[in-house]
């Protein structure tokens, strides 16, 4: 058995990727012990009962005293509190790390409350589900997904080092990019689809003209699809368009104007111009298949990741 590379590490926040996280490095044995600890009580008492974290704590100096690893996974909107909670408490040593899927704006607030012991390395697993809670985690979750680190002015290489052995042992790929990369990034392939995807299922459900049963009982693929990017967990994507305002404004002016341009070509019968942007559409499609991002099974009721 290889020796596990954290002593203890301490998770802040047990909701999907916290409690899947932990369920990872105990099944790997990627660390001696894995300490959990959740603001809420009701999750505290839920991930005791599930048992994923040697142990749950009352309190974040409970948690992350004596942890080699601290792993933020709470909303982007929450970081400010959780880390000004627990970084009194922050080892000598230790590294700091965290899960949102905004970078620039996380850091900062991170920076802004970091001892000047602690090393910092902001990452972001891209991997998800449309649940959430304690109960929705799993061990496998990020197999054959990719994990963005955006090393900052407080990251070591050696913290890098060992923040990417932790992603690989928990089955994911590492990319290194900037802060600012990764949130233009994230805006066009995650944040975005899920702005269109929460505003078509709002569309549909004020049409006066078809009812409610009507969008339910006639939903082909392609609404049914939008419907589960809309489940996702609300407060995550509230802090999410919040905190990374302008790369996603960026990107949703890009699509306004390409939007734009489909309206002009179907107003002027356009086909040429029409097929030409679906064939190219298509082949993104072909080349997520063949990067092995999904497959070209049926997809009724297959589980499905996200791009969070």
């Amino acid at each position: 058995m290889t020796e596990p590379l954290f002593d203890r590490i301490a998770i802040v926040g047990l909701g999907l990727i916290g409690s899947s996280i932990a369920r990872g490095v105990k099944a790997r044995g990627l660390a001696r012990r894995v300490a959990g600890y959740d603001v809420s009580p009701e999750v505290r008492a839920r991930a005791s009962a599930l048992g994923f974290c040697d142990e749950v704590a009352e309190t974040p100096q409970a948690a992350v005293t004596q942890a080699s690893l601290v792993v933020l996974a709470v909303p982007v909107g929450a970081t400010a509190a959780a880390v000004k909670a627990l970084a009194p408490h922050l080892a000598r040593g230790s590294i700091l790390t965290e899960v949102g899927s905004v970078k620039a704006a996380v850091i900062r607030q991170v920076l802004a409350e970091l001892p000047e012991h602690a090393v910092f390395v902001p990452g972001h697993p891209i991997a998800g589900t449309e649940h959430s809670g304690p109960d929705a985690g799993f061990a496998e979750l990020f197999e054959g997904r990719w994990c963005i680190l955006t090393p900052c002015e407080r990251s070591s290489e050696e913290a890098v080092a060992k923040v990417t052995a932790l992603w690989r042992g928990l089955g994911s790929a590492v990319e290194i990019m900037t802060p600012e990369h990764h949130d233009i990034v994230l805006a066009i392939t995650s944040h975005i689809p899920h702005l269109i995807a929460f505003n078509i299922v709002g569309t549909a459900a004020d049409v006066e003209e078809v009812t409610q049963s009507e969008v339910i009982k006639f939903s082909a693929g392609g609404f049914r699809d939008f419907t589960r990017i809309a489940a996702s967990d609300p407060v995550m994507w509230r802090d999410v368009f919040l905190n990374n305002k302008e790369a996603v404004l960026e990107m949703l002016g890009r699509f306004s104007e390409d939007l734009a341009a489909l309206q002009r070509m179907i107003r002027w019968d356009d086909g040429e111009a029409l097929l030409e942007l679906f064939t190219r559409t298509r082949a993104i499609r072909r080349g997520i298949i063949d990067a092995g991002q999904d497959t070209q099974a049926a997809d009724f009721g297959r589980p499905h990741g996200h791009e969070d």
